[in-house]
């Protein structure tokens, strides 16, 4: 076989496989994946409002992180360049380190990532989160 041909079998072969690998990324997924107990506190910025409130009390956390758990989303297009969102949530764990950051667009879409997510059946209790604002 001659090299240029081997060549293009390699280059060929490695972009498919790529290819492959880019596409499980669209598998639908659950974005959180934590245990409320774990979390020490969740920085919400507001982007209407144009403030922030950090979520300490167990039951609220409890309450987000349970809800978020339980969405499977579907990743969509780039979200790059996009700018304006309703909320900007930060999660950290009990040592005080962030663990997640995702922006929620709306009741069944975030952004994470540099990507557009869509929730599947459940979705994110956007009023909940907004009710904590109006508490404080």
């Amino acid at each position: 076989m001659k090299k240029s041909k081997k060549i293009f079998l390699l280059i060929s072969s490695a972009i498919i496989l790529f290819g492959m690998l880019y596409g499980t990324t669209y598998i639908p997924k659950k974005i959180i994946t934590m245990d409320a107990s774990e979390v020490s506190k969740i920085d919400v910025f507001d982007g209407n409002r144009g403030e922030q409130i950090t979520v300490i009390d167990s039951e609220q956390i409890k309450h987000i992180i349970s809800n978020l758990n339980k969405i499977t989303f579907n990743k969509g297009k780039p979200s790059i360049g996009y700018t304006g969102y309703k909320f900007r949530m930060t999660i950290y764990d009990g040592n005080g380190k962030e663990q997640k950051e995702l922006i929620i667009n709306s009741n069944n879409k975030i952004r994470y990532k540099g990507f557009f997510y869509t929730g599947k059946k459940s979705s994110i209790d956007f009023d909940y989160i907004d009710k904590i604002f109006k508490k404080s």
